[in-house]
C-alpha cells in the first residue's frame, strides 16, 4: 500500500488509512502528512470516495463492510495498482515466477543513480530509496508485475518485462498450462515492447502464443539479442560482457551472487535501454546495487559464522539461493526454512525436499499458513522426514491466533539455539522464506554475538 500512497499523495489526492499494527511504514505515512488510524472500525471510511484494501483484509472486516454499504468505490489494491500504472506513458511492468524484485530494483537503482525521476511499486525495501516505492515527475514507472491469482493482468504495462515462467501458486492455477496463459495475456497487455528470457523454454513456448510486437530477448544463449559472457566470479562479485545482436556493448558488474542475477541484469539493462539510459550510467546503476532487502541479504558475520536472509519460498527459488552460495567458499550451508501455505507444501513438497537438499542442513520451522487453515494435515515434520540432515520444529496443533504467534515466537528461539550449538566458524546460514522468518536471521545475530562477543 505505501508505494501507492507515495504516489497518490504527491498527485494531490486527500487519503487516511488504517491498520491493525505500529510499523516504521506507517510512521513514514504520517510523516507525509496522512491520517492513520489504528484498527480498523466502520466509521474509519466515512466520506471516502474511494475505499482500497489489501489482499491480506477477510471480508468480515468492519471496515471493509461499511465500505462496501457506502456507495463509494471498493478496490483491491491490485486494482488501485493497475490505475496507476495506466497514467505513466512507460510503465516497464516486471513478471516472473522468481527474480521479480530483484529485478525491479536494479532497474529502479539504475534509473536513480542516472538522475530519472521515476516512480516504481516493487515488492521489497531498496535501500537507495528508503523503502518500496517512490513517486517521481518523469513519465517512467517501474512495477513489479505478480502473478497471484492472475494480479498482473489489472495492470496496463507499455513495456512487458518475463524473466521466467515456472509451476507455482497451483493452488489457484491448478496446472503449469494456465499459468502459460495468464502470462501470455500479461505479454499481449504490453502497448509496445516484450522482454523476455530467451533461455527459458517455459517463457519462450509463452512469447511465440503473444501477439506480433517488439520482442526483445536476454540470456545466455546465442540465440538471444542480450546475450552475456561471465568473465570473472569473486566472491559476491561478478563480472560480465555484454553483447547485443552480437557486438559488445561493454562489460558490467553486480555485486550479488549466482547465474540467475547476471539473468536479472541482462532484464535491468535491455530494459533500461530501451527507455533510452546510457550504456555508462547502466553500468554504474548495476555496480552500486548490492540486493535489496531480504533478497541474499548479508546480515552479519560474527564468530566467523555469517548470516544471509532470503525471500525464497518456491522450490525453484530455494534451488537457485542454496546453489549459489554452495559455489561461495563456506564449510557448510545452512537452510533455516519456513514453508508458505499447507496447500504448497503439500502440493510441492517433493520439490521441496529437492531443493532443501542441497544445503548441508536444513532448518524446517513450523508452516506459516497465512490465508490457509492446516485442513490437509500437513506438518513440517512430513517435509524434513525425507531431507537428509535435517532437523524440525513445528506446533501440531490447532491454536488460536495469538497462541500461534507466541508459540512460534518460542520455536524461533528454540532455532537459535540449535544452531548457536551447532553452527561452526565458516558455516553460512540462510534463512529462506516469505513469511516472518527474517525475524529468526535477526535474533540469531543477536544470540551469536551474546555467545562470541560476550
Amino acid at each position: 500500500m505505501y508505494p501507492l500512497a507515495q504516489i497518490l499523495h504527491s498527485q494531490g489526492y486527500f487519503l487516511t488509512g488504517s491498520d491493525n499494527n505500529e510499523t516504521e511504514t506507517l510512521e513514514a505515512v504520517r510523516k507525509m502528512g496522512i491520517p492513520v488510524f489504528m484498527g480498523q472500525r466502520a466509521e474509519n471510511v466515512e466520506g471516502a470516495d474511494l475505499v482500497v484494501y489489501s489482499a491480506a483484509i477477510m471480508n468480515d472486516n468492519p471496515e471493509l463492510i461499511a465500505a462496501r454499504g457506502s456507495g463509494a468505490t471498493v478496490v483491491e489494491r491490485c486494482d488501485l495498482l493497475g490505475y496507476v500504472t495506466g497514467c505513466y506513458d512507460n510503465a516497464v511492468c516486471i513478471s516472473g515466477t522468481h527474480g521479480k524484485t530483484t529485478a525491479s530494483s536494479m532497474l529502479t537503482q539504475i534509473f536513480v543513480k542516472a538522475n530519472v525521476d521515476i516512480s516504481c511499486v516493487i515488492g521489497g525495501k531498496l535501500p537507495i530509496i528508503g523503502g518500496s516505492g517512490r513517486a517521481g515527475k518523469s513519465d517512467i514507472m517501474v512495477c513489479e508485475a505478480c502473478e497471484f491469482v492472475d494480479t498482473f493482468l489489472r495492470l496496463y504495462p507499455d513495456v512487458s518485462v518475463i524473466l521466467n515462467v515456472d509451476a507455482d501458486h497451483l493452488e489457484y492455477f491448478k496446472t503449469l498450462d494456465n499459468i502459460k496463459k495468464s502470462f501470455v495475456k500479461f505479454a499481449n497487455n504490453a502497448s509496445k515492447a516484450i522482454i523476455y528470457n530467451g533461455d527459458d523454454q517455459n517463457t519462450v513456448e509463452v512469447v511465440l502464443k503473444a501477439e506480433d510486437k517488439e520482442k526483445i530477448s536476454f540470456g545466455f544463449g546465442e540465440q538471444n539479442d542480450y546475450v552475456a559472457k561471465i568473465v570473472e566470479v569473486k566472491g559476491l562479485r561478478t563480472d560480465f560482457d555484454v553483447y547485443f545482436k552480437g557486438s559488445l556493448k561493454g562489460r558490467a558488474t553486480i555485486n550479488v551472487p549466482g547465474t540467475h542475477n547476471v539473468l536479472n541484469a541482462l532484464a535491468a539493462i535491455a530494459s533500461a535501454v530501451y527507455e533510452g539510459v546510457s550504456w555508462e550510467d547502466i553500468v554504474t546503476g548495476l555496480e552500486s546495487f548490492t540486493g535489496a532487502i531480504r533478497r541474499f541479504q548479508k546480515i552479519d558475520e560474527v564468530g566467523g559464522i555469517t548470516i544471509v536472509d532470503d525471500y525464497a519460498h518456491h522450490p525453484a527459488e530455494l534451488s537457485v539461493t542454496l546453489n549459489a552460495a554452495k559455489a561461495l567458499d563456506f564449510k557448510r550451508i545452512w537452510a533455516v526454512f519456513q514453508p508458505l501455505t499447507y496447500s504448497r507444501t503439500k502440493i510441492l513438497l517433493n520439490d521441496f525436499k529437492d531443493a532443501l537438499s542441497i544445503a548441508d542442513i536444513a532448518v524446517i520451522t513450523d508452516i506459516m499458513g497465512s490465508r490457509e487453515k492446516n485442513t490437509i494435515g500437513i506438518y513440517s515434520r512430513d517435509l524434513a522426514r525425507i531431507i537428509p540432515d535435517s532437523v524440525f520444529f513445528d506446533c501440531d496443533n490447532e491454536t488460536q491466533d495469538k497462541q500461534t504467534a507466541k508459540r512460534k515466537m518460542e520455536n524461533f528461539a528454540e532455532i537459535t539455539d540449535y544452531i548457536c550449538d551447532n553452527a561452526r566458524p565458516g558455516d553460512l546460514v540462510i534463512t529462506c522464506g516469505c513469511g516472518d522468518v527474517y525475524k529468526l536471521a535477526k535474533m540469531l545475530d543477536k544470540k551469536l554475538k551474546e555467545v562470541y562477543n560476550g
